[in-house]
């Protein structure tokens, strides 16, 4: 028999606070929607695993190590079998001081007794539950921000010369994967989405308000099909390089509330058509692992002194150049090691991969085309930030999530390191007698194959 309960837990601060995720200051003056923590539990045979999905721009571990603890302690499933993620909002405050915005000690300190009491209260109400996974496909919605120029590098968007550029840097993710979770009744009561989608559409760098922004939207999309009470958590897939912004030319809405709410209804109506026609799994197998990697910091290099020093020369321009100097200056990890939690979850025939934080698309689709599971997500912003992680090959190219220090944070390698651990622990969590035999060619070809207009 499985279980599984749902909650959600407001925590919208008060207007006047700031908002993170740009490198100025944005005071919310207004709310537009709250932001939750949402929690669901699955149980069977005795085992539980959590997952909680929160309204948050990134989590930092010392919420997470809170949380975790009282989770263990009021309902005894262990840490490993709880995953804490956050959607990556750009309309919600900071978690942290990460030298950018002010922040408010007071609200952070809300936010590990929010997620362990949504957790609980989700245990509390737990009914007699059917699981039903899959997977749809939105292809329309997505695209990969950074363009390869002729010259061999990187850059964001299409400002400069059209001529420049050879061409779109790397793929999307278009998969809709999903869990619908359903009780005895065939009534819809909770649902997972995970999608690869970067969250800063509604507002930009001149929000003034606070929003959970289009998977807020995804949520009130579900929830006018199915009922006010059902909690869809959205679980942030791998955008480290992908954003909502078109490269063709449109009429449609391009950023702000028509975006955001557009997206919410495209992207929830994708997960309704995919869960509509999932089949019940009879797969009761629950486990969590987590393994902490030792992955090396970054190593200011020469060429990062000698930019910084001509920036200086000539004087910085703006916030992205300020806060450029400032932080190589006052790096302190060189020659240091970073503890970097990968989390593997089985949830019967679903795997659940957390990576700590902002990876290149192509990182995920190299772990789900070589998962024995016959589903996986794989969840960004999950238990900790380390910054972005590009691929190998890109970490050089200079394109905005590959800039060391600015964006990146460890060493170029991280992103291998992370996916190979990744597949190591899915492979321990489907041993080969349990593996389907599934064709790894369509995420292969997605993975490999560059997106091209």
């Amino acid at each position: 028999m499985i279980k599984a309960g749902f909650a959600q837990k407001a925590v919208t601060p008060e207007p006047g606070i700031s908002l993170g995720g740009y490198f100025h200051d944005r005071v919310a003056q207004t709310v537009r929607d709250d932001l939750y923590v949402k929690a669901a539990v699955i149980e069977a045979d005795g085992d539980r695993v959590a997952i909680v999905a929160c309204d948050l721009l990134w989590m930092d571990k010392e919420i997470v190590n809170a949380a975790r603890a009282a989770i263990h302690e009021s309902l005894g499933i262990p840490p490993e079998s709880v995953l804490i993620s956050a959607t990556h909002t750009h309309t919600g405050p900071d978690v942290a001081d990460r030298g950018m915005v002010p922040i408010d000690r007071e609200w952070i300190a809300t936010l590990a007794p929010a997620i362990s009491a949504a957790v609980e209260e989700a245990a509390g109400a737990m009914f007699e539950a059917v699981l039903r996974p899959n997977t749809g496909w939105e292809d329309e919605s997505s695209f990969n921000r950074l363009l390869r120029m002729r010259d061999g590098t990187d850059r964001f968007g299409w400002s400069g010369d059209p001529a420049a550029v050879a061409g779109v840097a790397g793929p999307i993710d278009p998969e809709v994967v999903v869990l619908g979770v359903y009780d005895q009744e065939s009534n819809l009561r909770g649902m997972l989405v995970n999608f690869a989608l970067h969250v800063d559409v509604i507002g930009g760098g001149k929000a003034d308000f606070i929003s959970a922004d289009w998977p807020g939207e995804l949520a009130r999309t579900v929830a006018a099909i199915y009922g006010e009470d059902v909690v869809t958590l959205f679980l942030q897939g791998t955008s480290g390089d992908i954003n909502h912004c078109t490269h063709f030319a449109t009429e449609l809405p391009t950023a702000g509330v028509a975006k955001a709410v557009q997206l919410g209804r495209t992207i929830g109506a994708a997960a309704i058509n995919a869960v509509e026609k999932a089949e019940p799994t009879h797969d009761e197998t629950l486990h969590g692992m987590i393994e902490v990697l030792q992955i090396p910091y970054y190593v200011v290099e020469d060429k990062l002194r000698e930019e910084v020093a001509q920036l200086k020369a000539q004087g910085p321009t703006g916030d992205f150049e300020r806060f450029l100097i400032e932080r190589v200056e006052s790096w302190p990890y060189n020659g240091k090691t970073a503890d970097v939690p990968v989390q593997a979850l089985r949830i019967g025939p679903l795997a659940v991969i957390g990576l700590p934080g902002e990876i290149f698309v192509r990182w995920g689709l190299t772990i789900k085309a070589w998962s024995p599971a016959p589903y996986t997500m794989v969840v960004e912003l999950a238990n900790d930030w380390f910054g972005y992680v590009p691929t190998i090959e890109q970490a050089e190219r200079g394109g905005y999530g590959a800039k060391p220090i600015l964006s990146r944070r460890l060493n170029a390698s991280a992103g291998r390191i992370m996916s190979d651990a990744a597949l190591v622990m899915l492979n321990r969590l489907w041993p080969p007698d349990q593996a389907p035999q599934t064709d790894v060619s369509v995420h292969l070809e997605t993975a490999m194959a560059p997106y091209k207009s």
